[in-house]
C-alpha cells in the first residue's frame, strides 16, 4: 500500500471516530429522553452543543492552523478529542454529558478542516474527488458498524458504552496519526509576517468566491441538520420502530454507502463537481419529503426511504467538498477550510436547534410539526443548486 493510501485510510480513520462522536447521540435520543426526562428542546440543545462548541472551536483555528505543522496540530487536537470522548463515557447526568459534549466538540471541530487541508495539500485536484469519496466513506462505515454496534453495546449495558468503545478506537487511531501522516509545512510561507485574526477574516470576507463557497456550506447544513437529529426520535414515537431497530436504518444507508461513495468520487473527477452535485442534490429532497410525513409504515418500506436519504446525502457532499476545498491557495487553505468549518458546525447547531424548537410532543407522545421542518429543509437544500453553479476553482 502506498504512503498516499496509508494517509488516506488515517485521514478516514479519523473522520470516522468523529462522525461516530458525533451521531452516536442521535439514535440514542430516545433512550437519553426517557432517562434524563428531558423533552425534543433539550434533547435539541444536547445535540446543537456539539456543533455550536465544534463551530466555535473551528473558527478559532482559522488563525492558527496554516502557522504550524498540521501533523503536530493534528495529534494535539486528537489528544483533545479522546479526553472529551471519555468525558462523555463517565457522564452522570444531562448537564455533566452536555459540558462533555461541548468539550469533543471542541477538538473533534478542527479535524474536519485540518482532514480537508491535508487533503488539499498531497492530493492534486484532478484526483481529489476520488481522495474526498475514500475518506467520506468513513461515514458510511460509521453508519453500517459504528452506530449500530454503539447502540447493540448500549443496549447489552448502557448509554455510557458506545463512548467507552470510541475512546478505545481513538487510542488506536493515534497512533495511525503518529505513524501515517507526514509533516506537512509546505503551506507555511517562511519570512512573511503571520496574519492577524482581522486579516484572516477580511482576507476570507472580502473573497466573494470564497464567501459563495461558505454559503453553500450554509445552505446545505440548513437542508440536512434540521432532519438528521430527530430522525431516530421520530422513527420511534410516530413510525413505530423499537430503538434496536433503529440501527436497520444506519446498517442499511452505510452498507450502500459504503460503495456509493467512491463511486460518486470517480463521477465527480469525471464529469464535473457542479453536475455530480446537482443530480445529488435533486435527488435528495425526494427522501427528505417522503421522510418527514411518515406515519405507522411497515420497516422494509422505512429502509428504502432512509437509504436513498443517506445514498443522496453522501452524493451531494463528495463534489461539494473536493470544490469548497479548491477555492483556497495552499498557504491560505487551512485558515479558510476552518473557517468554512466553524460556519458548518455553527449551521448544523442552528438548523437542530431550531428544529427543536419548531417539534413538539402530542399527548401520545408523538412528535408533531416535523413536515414543517421538512418543507423548510427542502426550500435551503433547492437553493444550493443555483449557488454552486458560481463558484470557481483556483487553478494553481
Amino acid at each position: 500500500m502506498t504512503k498516499e493510501k496509508l494517509l488516506l485510510w488515517t485521514l478516514a480513520a479519523i473522520n470516522f471516530t468523529h462522525i461516530v462522536d458525533f451521531m452516536i447521540l442521535m439514535p440514542l435520543g430516545p433512550q437519553l429522553m426517557r432517562i434524563f426526562e428531558i423533552s425534543p428542546r433539550e434533547f435539541g440543545l444536547l445535540v446543537s452543543s456539539y456543533t455550536f462548541a465544534a463551530g466555535f472551536s473551528s473558527f478559532m483555528g482559522a488563525f492558527v492552523l496554516d502557522k504550524y505543522d498540521r501533523r503536530t496540530i493534528m495529534l494535539w487536537v486528537f489528544t483533545g478529542f479522546f479526553l472529551g470522548t471519555l468525558a462523555c463515557a463517565f457522564s452522570p447526568n444531562y448537564i455533566v454529558l452536555l459540558i462533555a459534549r461541548v468539550i469533543s466538540g471542541l477538538f473533534g471541530g478542527l479535524t474536519s478542516a485540518l482532514i480537508l487541508a491535508i487533503i488539499g495539500d498531497v492530493i492534486p485536484d484532478s484526483r481529489r474527488g476520488r481522495a474526498m469519496g475514500l475518506v467520506m466513506a468513513a461515514f458510511s462505515v460509521a453508519s453500517v458498524f459504528g452506530v449500530p454496534f454503539g447502540l447493540f453495546i448500549a443496549s447489552l449495558s448502557n448509554w455510557h458504552a458506545p463512548f467507552l468503545f470510541l475512546a478505545g478506537i481513538s487510542a488506536i487511531i493515534f497512533w495511525m496519526i503518529y505513524k501515517y501522516v507526514p509533516s506537512l509545512t509546505n503551506h507555511i510561507v517562511s519570512g512573511n509576517k503571520k496574519p492577524s485574526p482581522i486579516e484572516v477574516i477580511k482576507r476570507v470576507t472580502s473573497n466573494a468566491n470564497q464567501m459563495r463557497a461558505i454559503t453553500l456550506t450554509i445552505m446545505i447544513m440548513l437542508g440536512q441538520f434540521m432532519i438528521i437529529p430527530f430522525l431516530s426520535p421520530y422513527m420511534v414515537a410516530n413510525v413505530g420502530f423499537t430503538d434496536m431497530q433503529l440501527t436497520y436504518i444506519y446498517m442499511a444507508g452505510g452498507a450502500f454507502t459504503i460503495f456509493t461513495s467512491p463511486w460518486v468520487g470517480k463521477l465527480t473527477d469525471k464529469y464535473g463537481k457542479v453536475k455530480i452535485f446537482t443530480i445529488f442534490m435533486s435527488l435528495n429532497v425526494i427522501p427528505i419529503g417522503l421522510i418527514t410525513h411518515l406515519g405507522m409504515t411497515p420497516i422494509p418500506y422505512v429502509l428504502l426511504i432512509s437509504t436513498m436519504f443517506f445514498v443522496t446525502s453522501n452524493g451531494r457532499m463528495v463534489p461539494a467538498s473536493a470544490l469548497i476545498t479548491g477555492t483556497a491557495k495552499p498557504e491560505n487553505r487551512g485558515s479558510f477550510l476552518s473557517f468554512n468549518s466553524a460556519v458548518q458546525q455553527l449551521s448544523a447547531g442552528f438548523a437542530s436547534f431550531v428544529a427543536g424548537l419548531i417539534l413538539a410532543e402530542n399527548a401520545t407522545g408523538q412528535l408533531v410539526n416535523f413536515n414543517i421542518v421538512g418543507y423548510i429543509a427542502i426550500f435551503f437544500s433547492l437553493l444550493c443548486i443555483p449557488l454552486i453553479r458560481r463558484i470557481k476553482v483556483i487553478d494553481l
